[in-house]
């Protein structure tokens, strides 16, 4: 069979299939299972005469998107909250993937910019972090405690403050967003900067070192969340800008409530850098430094497997199972 002809006789099929995936037709469970095993009998079908077409590539992704639909209608026997994060949340970061590669590079250019403007500006640390802190941190340093900004106050006080701080932030860089994604572009600048010239400041006074022990305890959860933070107001200000062959409602719907998703995720994370910020930042220089660096380097593979390489993961395992069922 021609591929044209192909695509003639089952186009309406395909369009409609993407209406259930959009959401703009409701299947009960075994109808989205008869849709299933229809497609990818076609998509076979494409692998076999077309393996090399652009067809085959939309039905291979219409498939996922299909099949990721029955996963998540159908009854599931664990609980919810560990399937959204063990399986809803990555999926969605893999669709989104490039948005996290964005923010990240966003993220990279304005720290540098922090750094840069530190280096060329001696008064651009008072300018962007008070000359109050300024002064505070300059005599902690002076004693020895380059960290003792972390130790005043209670520890569950402080730590609550924190939290709800950090979350405050994160809301901030997603729901900027809808002011088509430069609302969020902003706020990251703000922070990244920030991030930059404070990190600058200390090496200028000849404490990196111990700042890095303190500040990245928790600051690898804390700076990880915002970046992915980022990444959903990125995605949301796209459904925005660039609605597709959706009406802009539509897509901004379809976009708010992905990207939310992949938002509410990144609390627990926000939740455990403000404790141990609260509880163990305040002890960094005491510890030895081989626990520093197993908190610090435990986080980040933590947090780092958990959006960037357990997606793949995810993704692959799904793949695996549509091809199972063509073959």
């Amino acid at each position: 069979m021609r591929e044209v002809y192909f695509i003639k006789q089952n186009k309406e099929k395909w369009l409609g299939i993407e209406q259930v995936v959009q959401g703009k037709v409701k299947k009960n469970p075994d109808d989205l299972s008869s849709l299933y095993i229809n497609l990818t009998n076609d998509l076979a079908f494409a692998q076999t005469y077309y393996p090399k077409s652009n067809t085959t590539v939309y039905l291979n992704h219409l498939s996922s998107q299909i099949f990721q639909k029955i996963y998540k209608t159908k009854r599931v026997e664990r609980n919810r909250i560990f399937h959204f994060f063990a399986t809803e949340v990555p999926m969605l970061v893999f669709q989104y993937r490039r948005y996290l590669l964005y923010a990240f590079l966003f993220f990279t250019l304005f720290t540098l910019i922090g750094v840069l403007s530190g280096i060329y500006d001696k008064d651009f640390a008072n300018i962007i972090l008070g000359e109050g802190y300024v002064n505070e941190t300059i005599d902690n340093i002076k004693k020895g405690n380059a960290v003792g900004v972390y130790q005043s106050g209670s520890t569950w006080g402080s730590t609550i403050g924190i939290i709800f701080n950090n979350i405050g932030v994160g809301a901030k860089l997603y729901i900027y967003g809808v002011f088509g994604g430069v609302g969020t572009l902003y706020a990251l600048l703000s922070n990244s900067v920030m991030l930059g010239s404070f990190q600058y400041f200390f090496y200028d006074y000849g404490a990196l070192k111990d700042s890095a022990r303190g500040i990245w305890l928790h600051g690898v959860f804390e700076i990880f969340a915002m970046v992915v933070e980022a990444m959903c107001g990125l995605i949301l200000g796209t459904s925005i800008l660039f609605p597709k062959t959706f009406s802009r409602f539509e897509s901004f719907k379809h976009g708010f409530r992905d990207s939310f998703k992949i938002f509410l995720s990144t609390i627990p994370f926000t939740i455990c850098a403000g404790i141990i910020e609260g509880y163990i930042t305040r002890h960094a220089l005491k510890m030895p430094l081989m626990l520093n660096l197993i908190i610090i380097f435990g986080c980040l593979v933590v947090i780092g497997f958990y959006y960037v390489v357990y997606p793949y993961i995810v993704n692959k395992n799904i793949n695996n199972q549509i091809n199972d069922a063509v073959l």
